[in-house]
This record gives structure tokens, sequence and C-alpha cells, in this order.
């Protein structure tokens, strides 16, 4: 049964609402819409089972004794969903939905429909392994493993190396008969290009013990002119390339002032004459100073891969030893266009850019994992990326802990220990929207805790409806530091229940600054201790 709404709902009606799901039905709903409180009886029955919604604008009534939250499927409003997925198992915070299109006033809220089964056919109880069905699945006990170790160190091994090569050949044989997991025994692999990671794989290491690093960084001076549709570079000079190796092509676009970057792999030679992987696309001539330069990520994938984990293992940059390469291009883990990644105790350290970067990758999962004494960003949730789950993770020494790039929407940062990054312990900008920033630890920040950033470069590009709540943010930036800064017209936040202290001095910092050009900051609850001034709010000075 389909519950319908009682409410004379009209176009562009505005809804505030909470999400929790619940294992018990739900006898019935209260709801605020534009602002009046109105109730529906109608029980949920199976159509609902498990599901229910509430707070304080949305509450259901439930049992004598409620059951510990369960998370399950997300309902859709007439094409809406939510709660976004991706997100944790306790109750989302509000969220404003404006609702168009409202023909009838229903609830579409079967747990078949929002999997996507609109059209009514029955749910999969009980999938059977099919030829050319890849959606469902059954749960398999058991799936290849394949054991890599350093030669001698371990007999259990069913392949030896000390670099990328025996990785990628054991990610590729897994890959081959349909996914699995490679097991790296504890030891160090030294690598000469990244491991490019296939779907459907599992790498893991033996946590602390297993560690993969690279070579030394080189950069050599190109001899000759090459032009877009080459797949050849010449080098001026040796400078210890090999076949195999991965490297950055780097020059100064001569017909502008861009910089230009590309990541190639050097796949044959003769003398300092290297042919290339792919096509250049891009002009290399003499006159823009371009350079090649063994640098690249520890761990990537080509784009459009998906479902992989990687767990247990430690990633090391050796940024001493080598070069800058931003995390648009690099990191210690580098991913762009991909779904469904996975690192769960991973440790990304020392790299000589971000620690972990992935852009417009969706539903990533980054939990448990350490990442610090990188260059620049810590965790580089990037461009585009939908859904990201950001969780129990230490984020320690970078230049900003938690970067939140451009368009990241629907995503939970949630329990991280944020500390004594050199800038931001965590920053959001342009088109970050409808996020959760929750239960963090934000120590000893450079310059600000948390940064809402101004960006003032379009319409409306600023970092709207998101939430910060119950977290700690303590000791930020200099003598007149700022532990949450709300900058630009920035609008639909929710500000809540955090505790912001200082305990060097008050000296001219402030717990709170809020734009003069913010609009619809809620602010409630929140505790400040030690300040020159709690909350400086620049919008009263303009009334």
């Amino acid at each position: 049964m389909v519950p319908k709404l009682p409410w004379n709902i009209k176009n562009d009606d505005l809804i505030e609402c909470k999400y929790r799901f619940r294992r018990k039905l739900v006898p019935s709903i209260v709801a605020r819409v534009n602002g009046r409180e109105e109730e529906g009886g109608e029980n949920t029955e199976s159509s609902l089972a498990r599901g229910g919604l509430f707070d304080k604008s949305l509450r259901t009534t439930l049992s004598e004794q409620p059951q510990p939250d369960e998370w399950g499927d997300h309902f859709a409003l007439h094409g809406r969903s939510f709660p976004p997925m991706g997100l944790d198992r306790s109750s989302l915070n509000r969220r404003i939905f404006l609702l168009g299109s409202l023909a009838s006033g229903t609830v579409v809220g079967s747990l078949r429909r929002a999997r996507g089964d609109e059209d009514g056919r029955p749910s999969v109880l009980n999938p059977k392994a099919t030829d050319g069905d890849d959606r469902f699945e059954p749960r398999w006990e058991e799936r290849l493993t394949v054991k890599v170790g350093n030669p001698g160190h371990d007999r259990q091994a069913d392949m030896t190396g000390r670099d990328d090569k025996v990785i990628q050949a054991a990610l590729g044989y897994v890959a081959g008969l349909g996914g699995g997991t490679v097991q790296l025994l504890p030891g160090t692999f030294t690598l000469r290009h990244p491991v490019v990671l296939p779907s459907n794989v599992r790498l893991k290491g033996a946590g602390a013990e297993t560690i993969l690093t690279k070579i030394p960084s080189r950069s050599v001076e190109l001899a000759n002119d090459s032009d877009w549709y080459d797949r050849e570079i010449t080098l001026a000079q040796d400078g210890g390339f090999q076949v195999g190796d991965g490297v950055v092509l780097r020059a100064k676009d001569t017909h502008g002032n861009r910089s230009l970057i590309i990541k190639r792999t050097l796949v044959g030679r003769s003398g300092n004459r290297f042919r290339l992987d792919e096509g250049l696309r891009e002009n290399l001539w003499l006159s823009g100073k371009p350079t090649c330069s063994s640098m690249f990520p520890l761990l990537t994938a080509r784009e459009r891969t998906s479902d992989v984990v990687i767990e247990d293992l430690v990633l090391d940059g050796d940024r001493a030893n080598n070069e800058h390469l931003d995390g648009n291009y690099a990191g210690c883990v580098f991913l762009q266009a991909c779904n469904r990644f996975t690192f769960r105790n991973v440790e990304a350290r020392n790299y000589h850019g971000d620690g972990i970067s992935f852009q417009i990758t969706h539903d990533v999962v980054v939990e448990n994992c350490h990442v610090h004494d990188n260059a620049d960003l810590g965790l580089h949730p990037g461009s585009g990326s939908q859904r990201p789950l950001m969780r129990n993770n230490r984020l320690v020494r970078n230049s900003i802990g938690l970067f939140w790039c451009w368009g990241v929407k629907y995503g939970l940062a949630e329990k991280n220990w944020i500390e004594g990054n050199r800038d931001y312990g965590v920053s959001i900008g342009h088109q970050d929207t409808d996020n959760v920033i929750r239960e963090n630890e934000i120590l000893a920040s450079g310059k600000v805790g948390i940064l809402f950033r101004d960006e003032n470069r379009g319409k409306d590009f600023w970092p709207n409806r998101n939430t910060v709540e119950s977290n700690r943010v303590i000791d930020s930036g200099g003598e007149q530091g700022v532990a949450i800064d709300v900058r630009g017209k920035v609008h639909d936040l929710v500000i809540r229940n955090n505790t912001c202290q200082e305990t060097r001095g008050a000296q001219k910092r402030t717990g709170l600054k809020i734009s003069p050009e913010a609009r619809k900051i809620e602010v409630a609850e929140n505790r400040f201790e030690g300040f020159a001034a709690d909350v400086v709010d620049q919008r009263e000075s303009m009334t």
C-alpha cells in the first residue's frame, strides 16, 4: 500500500523534514508544509516496512519499544530520492526540498520502486548467477585470492616481486576471472609506474608492514619539438628512464599562459627517443620548455572503473625525494570519473601533493584511514564527486585536512580527527552543497578551523545548504584566528551544537564569523570559550 498525504500540496510547496529508518511500521506521519503542521493517519503497511521519517518537523509515532536504527533503502518523492545515498545510519539533518510538478500529492514509497523497478517487476530476493547479468549476483562465501610478496620473504606468495609490475600482473589476473582479492604480504614495493586498479577487485595489505612507495623523481628536458598528434618524445639526455615508466610531461602553452600537464607511460625506446602509450593531444614545443618527469600517483584507475576496495596498507610518496605535483593530477591516490571505491585502514603519507584525491568519482567511502604529512590536501573529494562518506579518519599535518572541491554534494564527514593542518582544518566552497560535517575534532589549524570559501565568480557558487553540527574546533589560526569563518553570499547553513574553544589566550580571536552578505544562517546551541569575540555577525552591522 502506498500512503497518501492528506494535505493540499501545491506546486513549489516547501516541505521541511529529516529522515531516519526504523524497523517498526509507521502508523502516522506529521509534517510542516509552508510552516503549517498537518497530519496524515494512513498506515504505511508493507510499502514502508522498515521505514520511518521523523524529527521536530516530520515525525513518526513508533511502537512502545523502538528498535535500534537500521539503515535501509531510501524513498522517492515524485522522482526525488532522499535521503542522499552514502550517508550514515543516524538521522540526516534538516533538508529543504522544493517540490515541483506535484499532481496527486502521493508519496511513492515502496522499497521496490526506490531500487529503481518502477515498472512493477518483482524484487530479486534470491539471485542466481546468470550469464550477462551484472546487476544481481549471489554473495559468494569465497572468491579468488592471489597472494603477492617480496622474493624470498614469504613462501605463501603466489607471485613475487618488488615493484608495480607484480602487483599489476596479479590485479590483471584476478580481474580477468571476474574479480577477487590481491593480498599483498608484508614487504616494500617500489613503483616506477602507478598501480592501475581494475573494476571488481580488492587490494589488501598486511597493515603497516605492507608499504607501497615510489622511485625518486627525475626531470629531463625534451630535445625535439613534438606536435599534438605525435606519440613519441625525444629526451635531451638519458635521465635513467626505462620502458614501462610512468611519467608527467610538462610545458607552457605557447599560445597562452596555461601550463600543460600530460600523464603518459613510456612503452618503447631507441636511445633517448621514447614511444608513448597514447598520443600527446597537446603541442610540446621547445619554446614552451617541455620536460619529462618520473612523477605519478601510487594508486589510480582508468575512467569508469568501479567497485574497488583498498585496505590495510601504507602509501608513502617519499616527499623528500620527489617534485611537487598537485592533486588535480596525482597524490598517493588519484581517481577520476570512477564509482564506488572504498578505502579502509589505509595510511597515505609524505606525498609531494595530495594524500587521497578523487575527481568526479561517486559514492567513495574513506574510513579509518590516516592521511598525514602531505604537501597539499589531506583528503580531497574533488570536483563533481557525489555522496562521499568520510568517517573515523586521522587527517594530520597537511596544508588542508579536508578540502571539499567544486560541486561536491550529499556528502558526510563525521568523527574525523583533523589536527595540525597548516592552513585550514576543513575548507568547503564552490557549489559544495547539501553536505553534513559533524562530530569531528578539528584542532590547531594554521588559519581557520572550518572555512566556507567566498566563491564570487558566478551567480551562486557559494557552499549553500550545508550543516555543521556537534564538532569541536579548538585553537584555530594565529592571533586573529577564527574557528568557523562563513564568507561571501552563502545561504541556508545550519551551525549548531558545536564547541569552539581557544586555549592560548583570547588575543583578537573569534569563535564564529559571518559575512555581511550571508543569509539564512541558523546558529543554535553552540558553545564558545576563550575568544575575544564569540560571534561576529557582520550582518547586524548592516541593519
